[in-house]
């Protein structure tokens, strides 16, 4: 294992020295290319039938090659840390561009959150399912329905899944802001920042069985067909479940309800 490791460390510093080498650059995308299948499988299993894996690794390959040839070793983030969140954006940049998701799908996704963030500051409380159906002017099977679209062919959600960004542009990973009792505390990590400790405490805030699924999901990196068998459920409960967690804390992060309170 550290022979490997120090083989690794020889090709960056050979790379580093040739950085137009392109046989070195190739040697680094084949070191690192599981890095890409990995981002792939996790993003792919939310989609729909007609996303080919193939593709998302192919689109995750074009990230993989912008993280090594932008990548700066000083600036103290592991390799591994920066390529994956590269990788994940060229994946989702791919996917928004061909726009596949029905205008419907995400117009009701946009009403659910407001609905959210207008409920939950009125009631000081997450709001049910039934509270939020009512507020829209739907069914419960309705809203179980939309909720179902939405984790199926939501970019915003696949977007959201990996970051969720604040009012002012700024982004914090899902899994960044998730405690970890064996870590040190907050108060020591020197990257600790307003928006994750929002982000941590909408999270803290969720719905118990939401609050889990986000819990398994990001911190633990179980599948969602593992998370129903820890839960009892189906899978695309699971995923109606995980799709309600990201849009309410979409609402509480994005001012949607100061939008719903100015309407």
């Amino acid at each position: 294992m550290s022979s490997q490791v120090d083989d690794t460390q020889t090709l960056w510093r050979s790379f580093r020295a040739k950085p137009d080498d392109k046989a070195l650059r190739d040697r680094l995308i084949l070191t690192y290319a599981p890095l890409v299948k990995y981002v792939a499988g996790r993003l792919g299993s939310g989609l729909p039938a007609h996303v080919e894996e193939e593709d998302l690794v192919s689109y995750g390959l074009l990230g993989l090659i912008g993280a090594i040839e932008r990548y700066d070793p000083d600036r103290d983030v592991k390799f591994e840390t920066y390529a994956i969140a590269r990788i994940k954006g060229a994946i989702i940049d791919e996917l928004r561009s061909l726009d596949w998701v029905p205008r419907s799908v995400r117009a009701r996704a946009r009403e659910i959150e407001r609905a959210m963030a207008a409920l939950e500051a009125k009631r000081h409380r997450p709001p049910s399912d039934e509270e939020i159906a009512n507020h829209v002017g739907i069914t419960i099977e309705e809203l179980e329905d939309s909720l179902t679209d939405i984790s199926r062919s939501s970019i915003a959600a696949l977007d959201e899944l990996w970051t969720i960004g604040g009012s002012g542009g700024d982004q914090v990973a899902l899994i960044d802001t998730i405690e970890d009792t064996e870590a040190p505390s907050p108060e020591s990590s020197l990257s600790a920042t307003e928006l994750k400790e929002a982000l941590g405490e909408a999270i803290a805030r969720l719905p118990e069985r939401e609050k889990l699924v986000v819990t398994l999901y990001y911190y633990e990196e179980l599948t969602l067909r593992e998370i129903g068998e820890v839960l009892g459920v189906t899978e695309s409960r699971v995923s109606q479940l995980h799709t309600k967690a990201i849009l309410r804390l979409k609402a509480r992060l994005s001012g949607g309800q100061r939008t719903e309170a100015q309407a």
